[in-house]
């Protein structure tokens, strides 16, 4: 078994525990549930915006503990201060060190768009996801069949959420639908966790049009992004480069002034 399936099996074994602990009665009553959703697709397309989705996690498969410590609320404060787009909240708890307390404190003190960032199986995580104040779901094409993906998409799109749909190789684009707002390219093997930037390149030009595109994982120097904003993705996902510094926020800042530099000069 593969991390990835050690994942997903272990999810479907959190979901069944949470539907009996938290039933989706209890999860509509939710004061995050009836309140507006801000677009994601609007605000990566921003031009005050850096079009950075920056995210935060504690720690990963392949690095263990980045930054056990992190203040979700002075982190995801100063991420939107220093222009990121969006915020992406790990609510993985096993595997990735968060929970679904970090996403709604996030929501309390921020109004821009953020993602929930986990491995959604079932519709019952996209409604937890309405829940706990996410305005947008990830779905990973490599774990759901592409009927799967279009129920959870439409599912989302039920509630007002945006999808961002994860693939990393040109099969998976075959589950995209009409439902799904954004697609993102992930630069890293979810099997052995090695990431390559050429998966981002080669892929670009596969993904139609009306999709929004964004580069995920292993986008380490603003040199970096701004090649893959001239080869036509409108924004990125970046957590564990800002993760890694002891202030994520400044990181971030650094991170984009510099990007728009590179991209004003050309």
């Amino acid at each position: 078994m593969n991390i990835l399936e050690e994942i997903v099996a272990n999810k479907k074994i959190e979901v069944a525990e949470r539907k009996a602990l938290y039933p989706i009665k209890l999860l509509e009553k939710s004061c995050y549930f009836e309140s507006p959703v801000v677009s994601l697709k609007k605000y990566l397309l921003r031009e005050d915006k850096s079009g950075i989705i920056a995210e935060i996690k504690r720690k990963s498969p392949s690095k263990g503990m980045i930054n056990k410590y992190v203040s979700i609320e002075k982190t995801s404060i100063g991420y939107m201060q220093a222009g990121a787009s969006a915020l992406s909240i790990l609510t993985d708890q096993t595997f990735f060190g968060g929970k679904n307390d970090d996403l709604t404190i996030a929501r309390k003190y921020n109004y821009c768009p953020i993602l929930r960032k986990d491995f959604i199986i079932d519709e019952y995580q996209v409604i937890e996801a309405r829940s706990i104040g996410a305005d947008a779901i990830l779905l990973i094409a490599a774990i759901l069949s592409k009927e799967r993906v279009k129920e959870l998409a439409c599912c989302a799109a039920s509630l007002g959420l945006e999808v961002l749909m994860e693939v990393h190789d040109r099969i998976e684009l075959d589950c995209l639908n009409p439902s799904v707002d954004i697609v993102g390219v992930n630069n890293r093997n979810l099997k052995n966790f090695e990431t390559d930037m050429q998966h981002s390149i080669d892929l670009v030009s596969l993904i139609p049009d009306e999709f929004l595109k964004i580069s995920e994982s292993g986008i380490s120097s603003p040199e970096i992004a701004a090649q893959l904003k001239q080869v036509g993705f409108d924004g990125f996902l970046i957590g564990e480069q800002f993760m890694k510094d002891s202030r994520p926020e400044e990181a971030c800042s650094h991170f984009i002034k510099q990007l728009r530099k590179l991209t004003h000069e050309n």
